[in-house]
């Protein structure tokens, strides 16, 4: 088994931007997803708060619209794609949402 890490992109509304109701409704969409995977879910993570950039030059550069992440553990990276079905970020079906998964290599 491996460890793929999910980034969530997108033009996501900021938490402190939910009402309490609207928190308790997304916490519990996230919350029966995170339980439909059961132990493959080995990192639920968090979402990103103030963010910055810095580029190799040292100057100041837009940070990207990345809004968090997950880690999950599947056999391979097909297997941690369809981890991906019915995943509450990709719920709007507009295109503006993307899931990017990643392989933690070991070091």
């Amino acid at each position: 088994m491996s460890k793929f890490m999910y980034l969530y992109k997108g033009p996501a509304r900021p938490m402190d931007q939910f009402t309490p109701e609207q928190s308790a409704e997304q916490m519990a969409v996230w919350r029966a997803w995170m339980e439909k995977l059961g132990p493959a879910m080995i990192d639920f993570g968090t979402p990103f708060a103030a963010r910055t950039a810095v580029a190799d030059d040292g100057l100041a550069a837009d940070a990207s619209d990345l809004n968090g992440y997950s880690i999950v553990e599947a056999e391979n990276l097909d297997g941690a794609k369809a981890l991906t079905d019915g995943h509450p970020y990709l719920s709007e079906a507009s295109g503006k949402f993307t899931l990017e998964i990643f392989e933690l290599a070991d070091m």
